[in-house]
């Protein structure tokens, strides 16, 4: 007589659903087994029950399942901050976004900053930068500081100017103090925001923990498992990573340092970071601003602003040195690039240390506007464009009034970028955008507004497959940050990290992607959403 092996014990089933596990092969199961965070096994229920007794069971319910969203580019920390911050995003005039005062609760105290973050001048009918006069009627005593929807602009009112010492006439490189008739209107382009930005205080370590479980939940919310910080400074590394070894904060975080000196001297003492949730191996870099605030360094001028190409944030030299060292130490360096200028400069210093093919896996954060002679180097250096879909359809209304026909077409380009290596991670930009991955999804596949413009798609010929845009949100996103092993697809060995959803991605008709929606969402097998 043959003995019967004996069932392994595991922690969860989880049956009766469509599960794209998004490896090698795009295979589905209807079955997978999780023990210990990690899952162990695929296939139906009833071979699984066969092998495995289980603690717990989720039936679901003919649903389908898919790896946890990973954004490859955001800022939990900053959303976060302003969730406590006035909400500016929508507005469509600088009247609305003085009129959101009055809705908003300032504080008791008469002498504390007022904050607020989201306008954007190209959404008004006059499509021009405000100026600070109304801010100082109403605040003659208390320091006003309003960003724009991208984070490289901003207004601030008088006395936010003169806590921070800033005098009409005072220049920077990388960023304007922008005057007119003597006057400082308020406006900051870029690195003329560093000096009114230091004065705000920090919140308190409480405050930041609330506002960043709130940012967490909201993530949660939409699939979200793991999250790419891009630019913090190492304090505030330390903070997030004594909340998540504490338990107050579950998301997984994959950390680019800002570019400063301290931030290099923490990673060169402590050496790359990597736990079950925080990982620190790159920096972020600014090559230069963004397109909306005409920040953005372009090649030829801007096609509405003639004499006008924008800036490098920093010079060249800059660059060069930040590659050097940080090629040496093997770490991985992330650079902002938008215009057709910055892009070239920071390729062909990529290029440099690169020296051909490689796997240090540098990325061009946004890779926006690429001139067509340099798509080559993405290719042939291994350089990752990371980019975010949301952003072609956020700028299409004005983005050609910015560059002309002709140099459009190189840009939002994300198949042609695709194909240099065959793989792109997607993210969001968030609080720049949505924080939805399935607005990602259905930006980078449909290329249309949610309200369905334009009818045929602003340049289709650049749209991802509905394939192409999954594994663009989690294996492409886990393999630019060096997690593709634990993470990503729903494979054996890998971490239990996954979302539920109403309906299917891979065959909802165009027009209902943006009605699916997030039941469930798991990580490490525990459930962190759950739609009520």
């Amino acid at each position: 007589m043959i003995a019967c092996s004996p069932q392994k014990e595991a922690d969860l089933l989880v049956f009766n659903g469509t599960i794209y596990t998004v490896d090698a092969s795009f295979s589905k199961a209807e079955a997978m087994v999780v023990k210990d965070g990690k899952i162990i096994a695929l296939g139906t229920k009833g071979d699984l029950e066969k092998q495995y007794t289980f603690k717990e069971q989720l039936d679901a319910a003919g649903k389908f399942i898919y790896p946890g969203f990973i954004d490859a580019h955001a800022h939990l920390a900053l959303y976060a901050k302003g969730l406590s911050e006035m909400d500016l995003v929508n507005t469509q005039s600088w009247e609305q976004v003085l009129h959101r005062f009055s809705d908003y609760k300032t504080g008791k105290d008469s002498n504390s900053w007022i904050i607020g973050r989201g306008w954007d001048q190209n959404d008004w009918p006059v499509k021009e930068f405000p100026t600070n006069e109304e801010l100082n009627k109403r605040y003659p005593n208390r320091p006003v500081y309003l960003v724009r929807i991208d984070g490289h602009a901003a207004i601030a009112n008088n006395k936010a100017l003169e806590l921070a010492g800033v005098k009409a006439g005072d220049t920077i490189t990388g960023g304007e103090y922008q005057v007119k008739n003597g006057v400082l209107t308020g406006i900051l382009i870029d690195n003329a925001m560093d000096k009114v930005a230091s004065r705000i205080p920090e919140p308190s370590l409480e405050a930041l923990k609330a506002t960043l479980q709130r940012a967490e939940a909201n993530c949660f919310g939409q699939g979200l498992t793991s999250i790419h910080d891009c630019g913090l400074n190492y304090d505030m590394v330390e903070k997030m990573e004594a909340l998540q070894k504490s338990g107050d904060l579950k998301m997984r975080l994959y950390v680019m340092l800002s570019d400063a000196k301290q931030n290099y001297d923490y990673l060169l003492k402590r050496g790359i970071i990597k736990t079950g949730r925080m990982h620190v191996r790159g920096f972020k870099i600014f090559s230069d601003g963004a397109l909306g605030s005409r920040g953005a360094c372009l090649l030829h001028d801007y096609a509405d602003k003639a004499g006008w190409k924008g800036f490098l944030l920093s010079n060249p030299e800059h660059f060069d040195s930040v590659a050097r060292f940080i090629a040496a130490q093997g770490w991985q360096m992330c650079t902002h690039a938008i215009g057709d200028s910055a892009n070239r400069t920071i390729l062909e210093t990529y290029a440099k240390y690169l020296k051909g093919k490689n796997d240090l896996r540098w990325r061009i954060e946004h890779a926006q506007v690429i001139n067509g002679n340099d798509f080559h180097f993405f290719g042939d250096y291994q350089v990752i464009p990371s980019v975010q879909p949301t952003h072609a359809t956020s700028d299409m209304y004005w983005a050609g009034d910015r560059l002309g026909t002709e140099r459009l077409k190189g840009a939002y380009a994300y198949l042609q970028l695709l194909k240099q290596n065959g793989w792109i991670p997607l993210g969001t930009d968030f609080p720049v955008e949505d924080i939805s991955p399935l607005k990602t999804f259905y930006a980078a596949v449909v290329r249309k507004d949610a309200t369905g413009f334009p009818a045929s798609g602003f340049q289709v010929e650049n749209a991802l497959t509905r394939e192409q845009a999954l594994r663009g949100m989690t294996i492409w996103a886990a393999r630019a940050a060096f997690e593709e092993q634990e993470k990503g697809s729903l494979e054996p060995g890998k971490l239990a990290d996954f979302v539920v959803l109403d309906r299917d991605l891979m065959q909802t008709p165009e027009a209902e992607l943006l009605k699916i929606m997030v039941l469930k969402t798991c990580s490490g097998g525990e459930m962190v959403f759950e739609k009520k």
